[in-house]
């Protein structure tokens, strides 16, 4: 592991964001290509695997993100929750947002139920734009964790950016998977739902570089960049992830693996960072 933070420390930060973001995305595809090798997976799987992600999401935000944008506020001065705050709250508006002029549909839900202007496109596309929308903060997060280290704020560390985009990739395997057995059980060919499984997570180096350049070149943003990428973490957890684990009887099993998935987060972050 120390061989792995002696290279992010020894490479530019832009560039270690897109490195990192780019784990996260072949993680995504490491996770879809299940495809070929199973033919269905039960429900209780899936809802287990979703309940993991959210819970990764949740203990990233608050070990990975608010807490240092918390502690870096109180250091320069400023009311320590000011930032978090309204950082916080624009990264839900954001996701919000997007919710509403992006067309999209979330897994295991009725094409009824699809959300955003209404449109005829394919059920298919829906779901990866659905994922993409999930993928944003998370390759955000990364990025803008790179972006400190690089402006030499002592909250932000090579080890919690690396142990971010650890936990970011380990709930994004379960994702990808969880992505392409719907679209298998479909009827969509087994390349095409590893295909919209994997790209759905190519937003995230995209996101992670954009986070790394703004931070490093607007470092009083920081604090208030941490907060935004958790409250769009949140706002995803809340609206998308936890509602899709609970459209069956697996709830309790959805509510362990979110259990599971914060430990593991929390682990990561207190042990890396």
């Amino acid at each position: 592991m120390q061989t792995i933070l002696d290279f992010f420390s020894s490479i530019d930060p832009i560039l270690a964001a897109f490195i990192a973001t780019c784990f996260t995305w072949v993680v995504t595809a490491a996770g879809s290509s299940l495809v070929f090798f199973f033919g269905n997976a039960s429900r209780k799987w899936l809802d287990g695997m979703l309940g993991f992600t959210g819970g990764v999401m949740v203990a990233a935000s608050f070990w990975s993100l608010l807490s240092p944008s918390i502690e870096m506020s109180e250091r320069m001065g400023n009311i320590p929750w000011l930032a978090p705050a309204v950082g916080f709250g624009l990264g839900a508006l954001f996701l919000f947002g997007l919710d509403k002029v992006l067309p999209h549909l979330h897994i295991n839900f009725d094409p009824k139920q699809s959300e955003g202007p209404q449109t005829n496109w394919h059920r298919t596309t829906l779901l990866v734009l659905a994922i993409t929308l999930h993928n944003i903060p998370e390759g955000l997060a990364v990025g803008v964790l790179f972006g400190g280290v690089a402006a030499g704020m002592p909250e932000a560390s090579i080890g919690g950016a690396v142990a971010l985009a650890i936990g970011i990739g380990l709930q994004n395997f379960p994702e990808g998977f969880a992505v392409s057995m719907p679209l298998r059980r479909q009827g969509v060919s087994k390349f095409r739902s590893f295909w919209y499984g994997q790209l759905s997570a190519i937003v995230e180096p995209i996101a992670g570089v954009i986070g790394a350049v703004a931070v490093m070149h607007m470092q009083s943003v920081l604090p208030y960049a941490l907060a935004f990428a958790a409250g769009a973490m949140i706002y995803v957890v809340v609206e998308e992830v936890i509602p899709e684990t609970q459209q069956d009887k697996y709830t309790d099993i959805a509510t362990l693996g979110f259990i599971g998935g914060f430990i593991v987060m929390m682990i990561l972050d207190v042990a890396l960072g």
